[in-house]
């Protein structure tokens, strides 16, 4: 790994920020890094407001939007709402599909099958949607592309509402309505809402027309809050105050199906990390294993007894995804060695059984043994079909537009796409493929980088310090976890392996006379010879909350160290 250290901001602002708002340099200087410069933007990073949410009805086409459900409504149509089977997806339909029923029940939900129908608005869900008498679409987080799929319903007489979040291409389908902040022509002030967040938006505007107000919607931003942190979309302006919002359901009074899942763990208060990284994948398990309409369940129960059952239902798949991507990716690792590519500028690996719902995963772990731009092939009916993930600063797309005679389709963006092709080009794509990363990535992007912060002592951590970057939260891109170094570290001597199979290294770390922080390096026990005399260590890390019974201490989480 590589160390760089972020450019420090002006020390006019600063200055500034430390003074008008009395907080320490290190904070003054976290603040001004996210682009805070005055004391009214600190104001509304720390306590976000409801009441700053954008005014649903700046986005393009929301007026036609409600003006078409309404008159379903009012005209006793039968209605589906239509979305993708990942976490975005499949929040959103709980999300739509549940506020609509609260007053009008002739709503159905249909979640398109990963293996069968693919991503997206099918024909077999507009078909679906003749055979059962509906008339209205509301397709959620899919249908910006589906120019073909649009008509298809159009000649049948149904009518679509699109709500999407992806860029749009040089046409836009012939929808009743398409809300997407994304539209070159969409003057919303916010472009970075996740599909969930785009069907909020409308929920916002249908509430109008009942007298609620934002407040009576705050139980749904579980929901959004749960799809923003797994979209990875960035925590900024509306997007953080959605998050913000929502962690406080999530936390204090979450959906049956959300409590339900929370129950499995030992945690008192959930963060986006926790959500990402438990209940996002259960969610996404239900459509990677089984079908995505298990966690439309899941999370449209209210019955909490009922929605126990479902979440166990769940985490069974869970455990399923997780065993085949364990499985599925030491296989890959042991291809990788047995075509001797350990050196090579990328990793293509392929094998027939390979579970297609979990090779996104496996690209991912792949890169975190070999950082290199990575696909991972299965087979997929007459064809190969393929998820690929890059390093940072490789367009992925990019590489895969100049393999192209080789590919039959592909789609995605910078870091991840997927692909299918031809049995018979595997080895031809693999090698134009290799040629094409070895000719275009830069040496820099050929070493994983941690991106430091800032500097820091450990006696720079007082108690009110600490206390405001617990503020900071919730992290993600654009707003993420600060990462510190601090040198001249060393372990009081308690350093020792844990986890199975003793992976992991746990310390206690001083600098000088500091107090002891608890520090965990994850992957790291194989050097705990290296920690042991009072060595100093040079330490990348981040703050992190231990939690354990009623107990919350502050631990670091180190992400690499050097002896010196």
């Amino acid at each position: 790994m590589r160390w760089s250290l972020k450019q420090n901001p002006d020390s006019q602002i600063i200055q500034h920020l430390k003074t008008t708002l009395n907080v320490s340099p290190l904070v003054a200087n976290l603040l001004a890094q996210r682009g805070i410069k005055t004391f009214d933007q600190a104001k509304k990073f720390f306590r976000p407001e409801l009441e700053d949410l954008y005014n649903p009805y700046l986005m393009k086409d929301m007026g036609k939007a409600v003006q078409r459900i309404e008159k379903a409504i009012a005209t006793n149509e039968r209605i589906l709402v239509f979305g993708d089977y990942d976490v975005d997806g499949t929040t959103a339909v709980a999300l739509m599909s549940s506020y609509l029923k609260s007053y009008y029940p002739d709503v159905d939900t249909y979640i398109p099958d990963r293996y069968a129908e693919g991503y997206g608005i099918s024909n077999q869900g507009i078909d679906y949607a003749e055979d059962n008498g509906i008339t209205l679409i509301i397709a959620l987080d899919c249908g910006i592309k589906s120019i073909d799929k649009i008509e298809y319903a159009n000649q049948k007489g149904i009518d679509f509402v699109i709500c999407d979040h992806h860029l749009p291409g040089d046409e836009v389908p012939n929808a009743v309505a398409v809300l997407d902040p994304k539209q070159k022509d969409c003057n919303y002030p916010f472009k970075e809402l996740c599909g969930c967040g785009v069907g909020f938006k409308l929920i916002q505007a249908l509430a109008a027309n009942r007298e609620e107000t934002i407040e009576d919607l705050i139980p749904y931003l579980d929901l959004v809050a749960t799809a923003i942190a797994a979209d990875i979309v960035p925590i900024v302006d509306e997007n953080r105050i959605l998050a913000y919002y929502g962690l406080q359901v999530i936390n204090s009074n979450p959906r049956p199906g959300i409590l339900a899942m929370k129950k499995q763990f030992a945690i008192k208060e959930f963060t986006i990390t926790d959500v990402v990284f438990k209940i996002a994948p259960r969610i996404n398990a239900a459509g990677r294993i089984k079908h995505g309409n298990y966690a439309v369940r899941l999370l449209t129960e209210f019955n909490l007894d009922e929605a126990i059952e479902c979440a166990k239902e769940i985490d069974e798949f869970n455990m399923n995804r997780r065993i085949l991507d364990q499985q599925i990716t030491e296989e890959a690792l042991n291809q990788i060695i047995e075509n001797n590519e350990e050196t090579a500028f990328s990793s293509v690996v392929y094998h027939e059984s390979w579970h297609k719902g979990v090779i996104g995963i496996v690209a991912s772990r792949l890169i975190e043994t070999y950082y290199r731009p990575t696909l991972v092939f299965t087979k997929s009916g007459d064809y190969l079909a393929a998820s690929a993930r890059s390093v940072k600063g490789f367009d992925v797309y990019q590489a895969l537009e100049k393999c192209s005679e080789h590919i039959i389709q592909f789609g995605g963006h910078m870091y991840a796409a997927g692909l299918t092709i031809k049995e018979s080009e595997y080895e031809n794509f693999k090698s134009k493929f290799e040629e094409v990363v070895k000719e275009t990535i830069c040496e820099e992007q050929q070493t994983e980088e941690i991106e430091i912060d800032a500097v820091v002592n450990f006696d720079d951590f007082d108690e009110k310090t600490l206390r405001i970057l617990k503020q900071f939260e919730p992290h993600g891109p654009g707003n993420m976890t600060p990462v510190f170094f601090t040198p001249n570290v060393f372990d009081t001597g308690n350093a020792q392996c844990i986890g199975k199979n003793n992976e992991h290294l746990r310390m206690f770390v001083k600098q000088n006379n500091s107090k002891p922080f608890p520090a965990i390096a994850f992957k790291k026990g194989e050097v705990l010879n290296a920690t042991k005399n009072l060595k100093l260590m040079n330490m990348v890390y981040s703050l992190s909350e231990n939690q354990w019974r009623d107990n919350v201490t502050i631990q670091l989480q180190v992400k690499d160290f050097n002896t010196q």
